[in-house]
């Protein structure tokens, strides 16, 4: 829940007891009052008043609260009807004092809730420009790509920022539908920026080179040129490991370039398959030490099949006990889920997993190809294809998580039937197409929620 400031900026709305602290802690005092002999008076704990109200009010109410209190100690201090005292001990020494430090405790009050006010505001300001430069960065993909629908999902280890070195790009082109996840070595503005550069390098190539180890080896290229403008040795450490994909349009295949980056998945039928390449390149920025050779993977990616490509912030987020997050593992238990579902069962699974608390940025993408119907028959082909047409109606914004300390709470995940195949074996290219799972879970049902511990 957000609120609206003088400038139009949204900042986290502050919790309702806190609002209401200031009412409860006179409910407090009024108990406690007839509780205490005449000469114990709890007037003098209405100094802390104003800044209980300064945690959730602004400066006009934090004043408005010291006159109340300095009123309302002098009411418990003088008045016979409430507090059994004589009106003379109105202006007792100690009671005097205590209207002196309640004035001085209201006017640091009202100065702690203007900073207070300032630094929200400053902080919205801050969101805003960090959101604006994500969305610049990583702008919306498309979820419908010719026959094939794209999901996205980004998490950001800054939690306020909303914005850090993970990075994600689907592009159609003659040659198909290309892709790229990405991750920057390191956090902050260093990696936003060398982010920014691989992938305005991506987006120009994609179209121009007929070949993916041609696009890895251009974006290798751009980053050099990038790199060698920065002084010292600060060019050589901005490396990145990729992936680069490529599905295209008239062979059930999919085309790899691996360059030092976690490995895809690949979900066919029932069965969730580690895509290790056979000879792996190094991160970009690294190639110029050892050539630039890219070697391409081949791997069959028939219709109803799905694609997975993640940052390493998905397969090493800890749970308590430091266990790393087993991916393959859960994702058998959502091969049959279209691609907006399976992220929103990973997203949630992730966070329970981990409590809440990621300590890296995590970025997540997921092609499926739609299966074409058969004229005359009805096998859920013509159910997927017009689902994937709805999605495409959508904004295409990645799936983001503002608040990510806050962990999603739910039971298990709803379970398919699992392959006891080996997660390192390659699909022979000689396998039949898979079956079309069907795009969703059973009527009614929503994402699936995490698998306990």
């Amino acid at each position: 829940m957000e609120r609206s400031g003088a400038t139009g900026l949204r900042g986290p709305a502050t919790p309702l007891w806190l609002r209401w602290l200031p009412a409860l802690y006179i409910a407090f005092l009024l108990l406690l009052e007839p509780l205490t002999p005449v000469q114990w008076p709890v007037s003098f704990l209405l100094i802390a008043l104003p800044l209980v109200a300064a945690y959730a009010h602004g400066p006009a109410v934090v004043a408005a609260v010291t006159v109340f209190a300095v009123v309302f100690e002098g009411v418990l201090a003088g008045t016979p009807c409430c507090a059994g005292r004589s009106v003379g001990y109105l202006w007792e020494r100690h009671y005097v004092a205590s209207y002196i430090s309640t004035a001085l405790v209201g006017v640091l009050g009202t100065i702690l809730a203007a900073h207070r006010i300032h630094r929200e505001r400053t902080l919205a300001t801050v969101r805003s420009v960090a959101e604006t430069a994500q969305r610049v960065l990583l702008r919306p993909v498309p979820r419908r790509l010719g026959q094939i629908c794209v999901e996205t999902l980004y998490l950001s280890a800054a939690a306020e920022a909303r914005i850090g070195g993970d990075l994600y790009e689907a592009v159609p082109t003659t040659y198909g539908v290309r892709l790229l996840i990405g991750d920057v070595r390191g956090k902050g503005l260093v990696a936003v920026e060398t982010a920014a550069a691989m992938l305005g390098a991506f987006r120009e190539v994609a179209h121009d080179e007929p070949d993916l180890a041609g696009v890895a080896r251009r974006v290798e290229k751009s980053m050099n040129r990038r790199a060698a403008l920065l002084p010292g040795s600060e060019g050589a450490e901005r490396f990145v490991t990729a992936v680069f994909a490529e599905i295209p349009d008239d062979e059930p295949v999919v085309r790899i370039v691996n360059c030092g980056h976690p490995p895809p998945l690949l979900i066919a039928g029932d069965s969730v398959t580690e895509l290790d390449s056979d000879d792996p390149s190094l991160p970009l920025n690294l190639g110029v030490l050892v050539g630039d050779e890219y070697h391409v993977d081949v791997v069959p990616f028939h219709p109803g099949n799905q694609l997975l490509l993640y940052t390493d912030g998905v397969t090493e987020a800890r749970n308590r006990a430091g266990d790393f997050y087993p991916l393959a593992e859960r994702v058998r238990s959502w091969c049959r889920f279209p691609p907006h579902e399976l992220l929103d069962s990973l997203h949630q699974d992730l966070l329970a997993h981990s409590g809440g608390n990621l300590d890296d940025d995590t970025a997540a993408l997921a092609a499926y190809r739609i299966p074409e119907a058969a004229p005359g028959r009805d096998d859920g082909s013509r159910d997927r294809a017009e689902a994937c047409r709805s999605e495409e109606l959508g904004d295409g914004s990645a799936r983001t998580d503002p608040h990510r300390t806050e962990p999603h709470r739910a039971g298990p995940p709803r379970t398919g039937p699992g392959r006891t195949d080996s997660p390192h074996t390659r699909p022979p290219e000689s396998d039949p197409p898979a079956s079309d799972p069907p795009l969703s879970g059973p009527a009614g049902s929503g994402p699936a929620a995490p698998s306990g511990q």
